[in-house]
């Protein structure tokens, strides 16, 4: 059988229209995964960002309290306060403190120092009790 030069051309073109030999790459598959891998990692923040983020911005935890109280707490870094509610929706604003490590907020008779996800609030008037994080 002979080959005519435009049957040689047809050819090499159709090969080369093959494109590349899996097995030189990742398949479709592996290649959406490793895009996947690749957006997903640079979303990733560091510590610093993280840092940074919660510190320009209000946090809201609560805590349950030994003496049955629950305590809303925002914590509006921003400004330095807490804005404290307790069981009955009474609010107070504490101020922030330098403290050696930990959170230390107070004004007027009411404190609110911990550490991780313990506390220990003191309220008007009333004997320290220790609090836990719930959320």
């Amino acid at each position: 059988m002979r080959l005519t030069p435009v049957a040689v051309a047809v050819a090499l073109v159709l090969t080369a229209c093959g494109g590349p030999d899996p097995a030189e790459g990742p398949t479709d598959g592996e290649a959406v995964r490793e895009r996947a891998e690749k957006a997903q990692t640079a979303r990733r923040r560091t510590g610093a960002e993280i840092q940074q983020r919660a510190l320009n911005r209000v946090i809201r935890t609560s805590y349950l309290c030994n003496n049955g109280e629950r305590l809303t707490v925002d914590f509006d870094n921003p400004r330095q306060m807490a804005t404290i509610r307790n069981s009955t929706g009474k609010a107070v604003d504490l101020y922030q403190e330098q403290a050696g490590s930990g959170l230390w907020y107070r004004a007027s008779g009411y404190e609110l120092r911990g550490q991780g996800a313990m506390a220990i609030w003191t309220a008007d008037g009333r004997r320290p009790t220790d609090c836990r994080a719930v959320d």
